[in-house]
């Protein structure tokens, strides 16, 4: 029988009581792609009114590409290829701009006429979220491996401790004879140091605020290194602290210029004969100090000066003496000048950074300023300590966002499975509702469709138990690395209903956790972009132990893709390998071209390079 008309005004009227609140985007199509409902929500995402939205075709709010991929979709699912599909893509606005959505379409088959539901939920800011993420990661690793800057990731509900970029090297230890743990770290700690560090970073949980200390450490040997740490406590929602993060900075060379300074001031101040101490301290301090320092008399001209001074400064050393400063540097703020004539008549000034933009680019400096006296206890002239620190403050610029990107990063994966849940989840027992409430209406066809309820509920059941899994294998935790990848290739081809050949060989039977927790999730992300994006209908994966070194290799022989251009826009998925691979010290490559089908290869060491040496030996 065909469909009343009283049963359509029923139908929408059910629509519109369940979905009309929903902040998700919903529309209810016929099988040619006409909307007979929307809600609000997608009124507001595209700009159009009701009726605007009744009279256009679901592939019109789409550029050309976009609409073809959701169109052959659409023609697949109509034919009863598939039941259901996810598509993330444009949406044209009324004005003309565009949105990104993620799209979810699915059957609504308990009817005399089969209706599409489509769900569209707005991810414009997750998207540029995951650009600028991409960005940020890209840049904070280049500027970890440029400068001495180390960094932790401290999970308070785990009590797992990641370390990264130099933090292993500032402590002492190398990263394969360490688990990254808080008691490793407050054992290097200068007993000196940790009551005053401690009490910090406890006053930053308790009033949420960020901390930035300076404290010593002890390395092996004995030897002290002065570190400067800033960090910051994020919370759950009930105020509960549930991870801190933070950097280090290597500033033992600046604190060793202090000391330096401190000595050459004291010697300075001695009622002795001026001039003889002054030139034998003056001597000894500018061969050895680390850092920029010049010494000048009354009229600002030169009498001693540094190599790194003359460095800093691009001066010529055999021109400087005698000459005046300036003269050799025209273009110094006013401001610097003001601070000489105080510091000439008596005071002393220090900066821990200022900014001095320059024609060639902006130079930061950390200064600080001294006078020196004459016999007759008046200022002779002024001793400068400077600190070019310009490559600092850049690393510390890049790193500043760096926690944020981090939680920007845990967010986004919460976003995932928040859109997992709500998507495909809730559409599905939404649409079980659905079922249930039309089935009240018509009790006779109970007996023959309880069978098919139980089927769906049991196949919900089984999805979220497979989500679960992605998230925390226990497989993996309790069987080993071989067998949580066999296992993940299983489901993944059972559940995407492709082939999967999974191959190992010469696997160590015991692995470093962290490493075997790196190519899991790498192997996670390569079969999931796989199935996104490469059309493919077999993969290979590869598991081998060769010379001190474990492989990854993960082929397809789908579409491909062109690496040039997809390696300068590095997507959150291929970011998030990169990262995962350089954090276990490996490397990973990746080749691909269009229509040839694409190969992933993880290279990871199991030595380090110090027991690779020492065995060479």
């Amino acid at each position: 029988m065909g469909e009343t008309a009283q049963t359509r005004t029923l139908d929408l009227q059910l629509f519109r009581d369940i979905f009309n609140a929903s902040p998700i985007g919903i529309a209810v199509e016929n099988l040619e792609g006409h909307p007979l409902f929307v809600n609000p929500a997608l009124c507001s995402m595209l700009g159009f009114s009701e009726e605007e939205l009744y009279s256009k075709h679901c592939v019109d709010f789409s550029p050309r590409e976009d609409a073809q991929k959701d169109w052959g979709l659409f023609q697949q699912l109509k034919a009863g290829l598939i039941d259901h599909y996810q598509l993330e893509k444009h949406y044209f606005r009324r004005d003309g701009s565009l949105v990104w959505g993620s799209l979810s379409i699915s059957w609504l088959i308990s009817r005399p006429s089969p209706l599409v539901l489509a769900m569209v939920e707005d991810i414009t800011q997750k998207k540029k979220a995951e650009q600028e993420l991409a960005t940020a990661s890209e840049r904070l690793h280049l500027a970890i491996e440029s400068g001495s800057v180390g960094g932790w990731d401290y999970d308070l509900k785990t009590g797992k401790n990641l370390w990264f970029g130099t933090a292993h090297a500032q402590l002492g230890i190398s990263s394969d004879e360490t688990l990254g743990s808080l008691e490793e770290f407050w054992e290097r700690v200068h007993l000196d140091d940790r009551e005053h560090l401690r009490r910090a970073i406890q006053i930053a949980r308790d009033k949420h605020e960020g901390f930035a200390e300076d404290f010593r450490v002890v390395c092996r040997g004995g030897t002290i290194h002065w570190l400067r740490s800033a960090g910051r406590y994020y919370y759950s929602a009930n105020g509960e602290p549930e991870r801190m993060l933070g950097i280090s900075l290597d500033i033992t060379q600046s604190k060793q210029a202090e000391q330096a300074l401190q000595q050459v001031n004291r010697a300075l101040g001695e009622q002795t004969a001026l001039l003889q101490v002054r030139e034998e301290v003056l001597q000894i301090f500018v061969k050895n100090v680390p850092v920029g320092v010049a010494m000048f008399d009354r009229n600002m001209r030169y009498l001693q000066v540094s190599d790194r001074w003359c460095a800093d400064y691009s001066l010529d050393s055999s021109r400087v003496l005698g000459r005046s400063y300036y003269e050799l540097l025209p273009d110094i703020p006013d401001r610097w000048k003001e601070m000489h004539r105080r510091g000439l008549k008596g005071e002393t000034l220090r900066a821990d950074e200022d900014r001095w933009d320059r024609k060639g680019g902006t130079k930061w400096v950390r200064w600080e300023i001294r006078p020196w006296w004459n016999l007759d206890s008046l200022p002779g002239g002024i001793l400068i300590f400077a600190e070019d620190i310009t490559h600092r403050k850049q690393t510390e610029e890049v790193l500043s966002g760096m926690t944020r990107k981090l939680v920007e990063a845990q967010e986004l994966e919460r976003a995932r499975i928040g859109r997992e849940l709500h998507d495909d989840f809730a559409q599905r027992l939404v649409m079980l509702t659905i079922d249930l409430e039309l089935l009240g209406d018509n009790p006779s066809e109970v007996r023959q469709r309880v069978q098919e309820l139980q089927k769906q509920t049991t196949e919900i059941s089984n999805d979220i138990q497979v989500l679960s899994h992605e998230l925390h294998s226990s497989k993996l935790e309790y069987l080993g690395l071989m067998a949580g990848m066999r296992s993940l290739c299983k489901e993944f081809a059972e559940r995407h209903r492709i082939e999967i050949d999974f191959k190992s060989h010469d696997v160590p039977s015991s692995l470093p956790r962290e490493i075997s927790i790196c190519l899991f999730r790498v192997l996670q992300e390569a079969l999931n972009n796989a199935i996104k994006h490469s059309a493919a209908k077999h993969i290979d994966v590869q598991l081998r132990g060769d010379l001190g070194e474990i492989h990854l290799v993960v082929s397809d022989s789908g579409k491909g893709f062109d690496t040039e251009a997809v390696m300068q826009g590095l997507g959150l998925g291929l970011t998030s390998m990169q990262e995962r691979v350089r954090l276990v010290n490996g490397t990973i490559s990746i080749e691909s071209k269009p229509m040839r089908g694409t190969t992933i290869h993880v290279r990871v060491p199991l030595q380090s390079e110090h027991e690779t040496q020492r065995e060479a030996v």
